[in-house]
């Protein structure tokens, strides 16, 4: 006969695993439900940093400029407008759409170092590009203030 130590956690554990479904089944439903309560549609964006500008760029396939809105406040960008659906006629019993549609916003909390003044943006073929200009280095050392 073998001696073991009674482990309370043990069966606390064991009680536990039985609930990791149903957390996982919450989790996911609550996950859908947020997103549908959004939106359907967030486009791609892909960001980087050249030598004298950052560069946001956004896939946008099939929005029209005039639907499209870029602001800045605070050293925030904010790259928002609608993806509109397309009036479609239906001829046949089924048919499937795998286009997301709906408005979207998506927003970047930019750097110190920007020229605000010169953000210009360019949307061609689909793509929407965000070039923001840098302002000279800025000197982050230390620096001593003297007491008058």
């Amino acid at each position: 006969m073998y001696v073991t130590q009674y482990n309370p956690a043990k069966e606390l554990q064991e009680f536990r695993k039985g609930f990791k479904y149903f957390d996982s089944f919450l989790d996911n439903l609550l996950e859908n439900k947020a997103s549908l309560s959004k939106t359907d549609f967030s486009p791609t964006v892909n960001t980087r940093e050249g030598e004298h500008a950052y560069h946001v760029e956004v896939d946008l396939p099939g929005v029209k400029k005039e639907d499209i809105h870029v602001d800045i406040k605070e050293n925030v960008l904010t790259i928002s407008g609608e993806r509109k659906t397309k009036k479609e006629i239906q001829e046949e019993d089924y048919y499937k759409i795998e286009s997301a549609y709906g408005k979207f916003e998506r927003s970047f909390t930019l750097p110190e170092n920007i020229d605000v003044e010169n953000i210009h943006a360019e949307s061609q073929d689909g793509v929407l590009e965000v070039i923001i200009p840098k302002l000279g280095k800025v000197d982050k050392q230390p620096k001593r203030i003297e007491i008058k």
